[in-house]
């Protein structure tokens, strides 16, 4: 296949290719007796937990409960550096693992499940994109957190939601070509928000994917004084009625400062734990993933976050099973990668200060 070929296809996984959602059901009685042991377990491993906000409530309570964290991938391996815990165990995807494993090479890197991956990390084959890459050796190679520790090796620069417009602008700035991936639609609203010049992989975000722009137009007639609030994984049809297009930080940040009372929410609906938390007198409302063209694949919750559960955990800190490893090679050069984004954003964090 050549490299123009690969660029042009659509890494969208079929359907056949996405495990169902199923979000495991537990008593009350089972969901305390499971808590109070993982607790147990934890102090008695040195062990800290971390969580992404698209993890089921139980999972981001518990982080909360036990001096753990909750937040964005690139956060919670920032934590878990910090942190003094001997164990990090990571309740998301498998990218989260790899870059937590990557960025804190000296500690035992856990993971409730082995399976639970990603269809913007799926989507984007490292031996492809390495090709890919290779065909277009004048570009600066720029990827997205939710890829694997290979394809951050290719690269020059891992980013964030939160952080790749200001990269980008900042390479574009200095004349740079860019390749982007994996998601198409963030690589596009990037590329609308900084006229850089950039190839961008043809990948996607199920969950995000499956918002719709005709409908939430609808749903907004409905609700005409909601503020629509949309990660840019989204469809540029979602994202042009946004009144604030941001990261899941940047979401839960957004309802806590406006003035609004009701929010329509474009991202996956596990982040309305912490936004309930952080706004409580304030309703939520999904932005739809039904419609004429819905397939309704993942309906706004992620299968494979949905793979993180208190049983998961509990058997994985008790056999010592579903350790994530990186080779050391990899490991070597994507951390490059992404230092790049710690520098670029603690170098930001101090022009703001001076400002």
């Amino acid at each position: 296949m050549t490299a123009e070929a690969i660029i042009n296809r659509s890494y969208s996984l079929p359907k056949e290719q996405i495990p169902p959602t199923v979000v495991e059901e537990i008593s009350n009685d089972e969901r305390a007796e499971l808590t109070q042991k993982i607790k147990s377990q934890l102090k008695q491993q040195n062990a800290v937990l971390v969580a992404h906000y698209y993890t089921e409530p139980d999972l981001q309570v518990l982080a909360d409960e036990t001096g753990g964290y909750v937040s964005d991938s690139l956060d919670m391996a920032r934590f878990g550096h910090e942190s003094n815990a001997e164990t990090l165990v990571v309740c998301g995807v498998k990218f989260m693992g790899e870059t937590a494993k990557i960025l804190n090479p000296e500690k035992r890197i856990l993971m409730p499940d082995l399976n639970a991956n990603c269809s913007l990390d799926l989507g984007c084959p490292g031996d492809e994109f390495s090709a890919f890459c290779d065909a277009h050796p004048g570009h600066t190679v720029v990827v997205y957190a939710n890829t694997s520790a290979a394809v951050k090796a290719r690269a020059d620069w891992m980013v964030t939601s939160g952080s790749a417009v200001d990269v980008i602008k900042h390479l574009a700035a200095e004349g740079k070509k860019i390749i982007w991936a994996p998601d198409k639609y963030l690589g596009d609203y990037v590329q609308k928000e900084t006229g850089a010049e950039m190839l961008i992989w043809q990948g996607a975000c199920i969950v995000h994917e499956e918002f719709k722009g005709k409908e939430l137009e609808t749903l907004r007639e409905h609700h005409p004084d909601a503020k629509v609030l949309v990660h840019p994984e989204s469809p540029g049809a979602v994202i042009a009625q946004a009144d604030v297009v941001s990261s899941t930080t940047g979401i839960i940040k957004a309802v806590t400062e406006m003035d609004a009372k009701e929010f329509i929410v474009a991202t996956d609906n596990g982040i309305f734990h912490k936004m309930k938390q952080a706004a409580p007198g304030k309703t939520l409302i999904e932005a739809p993933t039904a419609g004429k063209s819905a397939t309704c694949i993942s309906c706004a919750h992620c299968p494979w976050m949905a793979m993180n559960s208190l049983r998961k955990l509990s058997q994985v800190l008790e056999s010592g099973k579903n350790e994530v490893f990186v080779e050391s090679d990899i490991a070597q050069r994507a951390q490059r990668s992404i230092q790049r984004l710690l520098d670029f954003t603690k170098d930001q964090k101090k022009l703001a200060g001076d400002a």
